[in-house]
């Protein structure tokens, strides 16, 4: 232990030297065991019921939704205020309001979302329907809530969506990574997402930030809807593919491309690679190891 000290004076110099210093002195940012702590409220409150080790009593049905909502109401503004000082700080959102009112910005928007709850989880029914139906394997609907990584992925995205959309930095990613790291599924939380989606199986699937999906699409295991292009300069054009209505995407399947569109109805087999538009109700795979047919 004699060369502790001077290690200690090393590691604090790299502070100095290569910042990476969670803002001593100032205000914090979002902490990953909040936005942890917050999602699983949150799916508690969606799938009431489903999580507790307790039996669910009816008769208290509406206080129990009320003091979870009223807990994680208050968590998420506290986080949210921190994720719109550091979007001011960073210049990425004008505050006129001030630091001061941030406090009252982040009540605003937790109560926006809280509005938009009742819609996410229509949305999440018509997700669950989709898997139930488009899986043999699945007995129930609460096979699907309970042990499906598609829809775990797909549940924590249309959360995280929102607050992408409202330009809160931060969170939305953080609770995206949060669930791609137990399901394998990396969904951005800017990709815009229709009713009625399906991941079967799930591993290894990759949607961009900007791909747009229609209704009842589905993904099989490693497909990829990523960019021909990952140069910084293009972060703010549209770079990852859009797959209309009705399309089934099947494993492995690679689809790159801001201009590429899928059309609706399209089977798109395995283990292709598309960079240009599939025109709608075509059958696209791989004949042989070199090959590719499309079939209208």
């Amino acid at each position: 232990m004699n060369r502790l000290h001077e290690s200690i004076e090393t590691l604090v110099n790299s502070y100095r030297s290569y910042g990476l210093v969670n803002h001593t002195g100032g205000a914090n940012l979002p902490s990953r065991e909040s936005i942890e702590d917050i999602l699983r409220g949150l799916d508690e409150l969606i799938f009431p019921g489903f999580r507790e080790n307790e039996g669910l009593d009816h008769n208290n049905l509406h206080l129990i939704a009320a003091e979870k909502s009223y807990h994680i109401a208050r968590e998420l503004v506290r986080e949210v205020e921190k994720s719109i000082i550091f979007a001011s700080r960073i210049g990425y959102r004008d505050l006129s309001c001030g630091y001061a009112g941030c406090h009252a910005v982040a009540e605003l928007m937790v109560d926006d979302f809280f509005e938009e709850l009742p819609k996410i989880r229509a949305a999440l029914a018509l997700d669950m329907q989709a898997s139930f139906k488009g899986d043999p394997a699945a007995k129930s609907i609460e096979e699907v809530i309970l042990s499906y990584p598609g829809f775990d992925a797909i549940t924590v995205h249309r959360l995280a969506h929102f607050f992408w959309n409202r330009q809160i930095p931060l969170i939305p990613r953080m609770m995206s990574e949060l669930v791609h790291g137990r399901t394998g599924i990396d969904i951005h939380p800017g990709a815009t997402i229709g009713e009625s989606f399906f991941i079967d199986h799930g591993t290894g699937v990759v949607i961009g930030e900007t791909t747009v999906i229609g209704r009842n699409v589905k993904l099989y295991q490693g497909v990829t809807l990523g960019a021909l292009s990952v140069k910084k300069e293009e972060a703010n054009r549209k770079r990852h593919p859009t797959i209309e209505d009705n399309v089934t995407i099947y494993s492995g399947a690679t689809i790159l491309g801001g201009e590429t569109v899928i059309g609706r109805g399209c089977i798109i087999g395995g283990n292709v690679w598309i960079t240009s538009s599939v025109p709608p109700d075509t059958m696209v795979y791989v004949k042989t190891g070199q090959e590719m047919i499309c079939l209208t």
